[in-house]
Formats: C-alpha cells, structure tokens, sequence
C-alpha cells in the first residue's frame, strides 16, 4: 500500500526531526504536518527523505557530483523499479488544491486514495486505506479548512492524514521538485499513449540549482534544472519502431516553448502550471534501452546555456 510504505518513512521524518532540521506540528483537528522547509530550515537530508515520502519509498533518491553550465553543484538522482506506481501513482503533483486564498500543488500517495484524476484509469493503482500521506508545494501552513476539506475528500479522520510542506525556495523543497525528472518523462509518455505496462525499471538524475530569494523565481529554476538539464534513462520491453517513433516527441525540445526560461512561460500563462504546454514537462535528454532487442535509442539535448542564465539569474 501506498501511504502505508509512505507512513513509515514519514515517521521515520518525525523522530529524526532535530537533526533534518524539520518541524512535527499537529493541527488542532489533530492532522500531522511535517514542515520541511516553511518556519524550518530543513535541508538537502530533509528534502532527500521528502522525495521519498512522495514516491512512497518505491524509490532511490540521492545526491552525487556534477555541473550545470561548467560551475559544480549536486546532481539529484532517482532510481526505481517500481517507476509508474512510484511516480505516477505517487509523486507526481496532479491535485491542485484551491481554498479562498490558500493554494498548493499536491503530490504523494494521498492522490492514490482520492483517486480522482483519469490518470489512475490508464495505469491503475488507486487504493483503499486507513492512514493518507501528502506532500503540499506551498509558502504557508495548510489552514484549518484545508485539511478538514482534504480529509472530507479522502474520507478519513484528522489524525490519519500526515502532511509534508515546503516551498520551492527551500533547500528541502528544491530537491523535491528536481528529483521528478524520472517523473515528467512517464508522465509525457502516458500522454502521448505510450503503454507504460512497458516500463520495467527508470533512472533520472537533473542539476539541484541553487536556492533561489523568491519563490517564483525557485519554481523556474527547479523547473529549468528538469527541462534543460534532466537525463532519464528506461529499460522498456518494446517494440524498435515504437521507440524511434514515440522518441523525438519526449523531450523538452518537442514543446515550442523549449529554450524559454521556465519563470518566462509561467508567467505568460498566468502563473497557471495547468495552463502551460503539457509537452514541455519532460527532461532534457532520454535514453530507451530495450531489453527485447538490446538496441538503445536517445533522445534529446542538455541546454547548457539555458541553465547557466537560470541558475545565475
């Protein structure tokens, strides 16, 4: 079960609050929130253990040497064997949350047991349980009336909803959204009808920018660091021709927004994710490796200039 994996490894979050560096706060109704990021400081162990509460523990996550644009920085890096549950199921942030004028973007295995959105129609995974683990991409605290309306949507007392925040502009909340390059190539991949029954094990690894003031300007440098310097690689069980066809349209470059700054494209949409190319949200590069034929096919391209004017902006 999702949010039972999920559940562990956030309690595991709470006893080690002190040294990640997080809050454990209860909410009057008594709901949990583990805050990583918003009154905390938190940090890269904080945001290496948040990535995986949203991916339910079906994955890897960790951090190693690398560049973007020639100047050093961490690499965030995500292995799974489990991708489409772990990141589709999970990870990826597909409730928009709405409330008077509390918003946030929210992700983790929660999604799985509300089970609204038609993705779980096509890769299944919706669940039943008795505890509900999320992740809320926000600057506030959730309010009262936010989690009572999550916990009326999830048809689940207070006490069994646990809630993880951070804002992008956080260290823990920076590597949460750049640890999603394995993420947005199975996303782009379920919209372009690409059988994901395929997918037997993922790799992703992008550049972790560095923290940005303000937080729109964190949301286009996360952003960034998947779109033009994010590398996937899957091993699939698929047909050569498939590959060759449905590989061009993977990466980044296949959007015409590609070579914009992602904080230029947002703002033109309103500041509405929802409203953005869905064909931008894929990482630089990706590469199939077919455990049919043996053969591997690449794609795309790493946008070193890109990254260079977003991380120094």
């Amino acid at each position: 079960m999702l949010n039972e994996r999920a559940l562990q490894l956030a309690n595991d979050m709470a006893t080690r609050a002190a040294g990640l560096r997080i809050g454990v706060e209860q909410t009057p109704a008594d709901a949990r929130i583990l805050d990583c990021g918003i009154k905390a400081q938190g940090g890269l162990q904080a945001g290496l253990a948040l990535a995986g509460v949203t991916l339910a523990g079906l994955a890897e996550v960790s951090l190693a040497a690398g560049e973007a644009g020639g100047v050093p920085c961490p690499v965030v890096q995500v292995t799974s064997d489990h991708p489409v549950m772990a990141c589709l199921a999970s990870q990826y942030a597909g409730w928009s949350i709405q409330l008077g004028r509390f918003s946030a973007m929210g992700s983790g295995p929660m999604r799985a047991l509300w089970g609204r959105e038609e993705l779980f129609d096509t890769i299944g995974g919706r669940e039943h349980a008795d505890v509900a683990v999320g992740m809320l991409e926000s600057t506030k605290f959730p309010p009262d009336d936010a989690t009572a309306y999550l916990c009326d949507q999830l048809r689940l007392a207070a006490d069994k909803l646990t809630l993880l925040v951070a804002p992008a502009a956080s260290l823990a909340g920076t590597v949460q959204v750049v640890a999603r390059s394995l993420e947005t190539a199975l996303h782009k991949l379920h919209q372009l009808r690409f059988d994901l029954g395929q997918v037997v094990t993922g790799f992703g690894s992008a550049p972790l920018p560095p923290v940005a003031a303000k937080e729109l300007q964190a949301i286009g440098r996360t952003n960034d660091a998947i779109l033009y310097g994010g590398r996937v690689v899957l091993w699939v069980n698929a047909d050569d021709d498939e590959l060759i066809t449905v590989g061009p349209k993977v990466p980044s470059c296949s959007s015409s927004d590609h070579g914009s700054l992602f904080v230029e494209i947002y703002e033109r949409c309103g500041m509405d994710f929802y409203k953005i190319d869905p064909m931008l949200f894929s990482p630089a590069m990706i590469c199939f490796n077919n455990l049919r034929s043996g053969r591997s096919h690449v794609f795309g391209r790493i946008e070193d200039e890109v990254l260079r004017r977003s991380f120094g902006d």
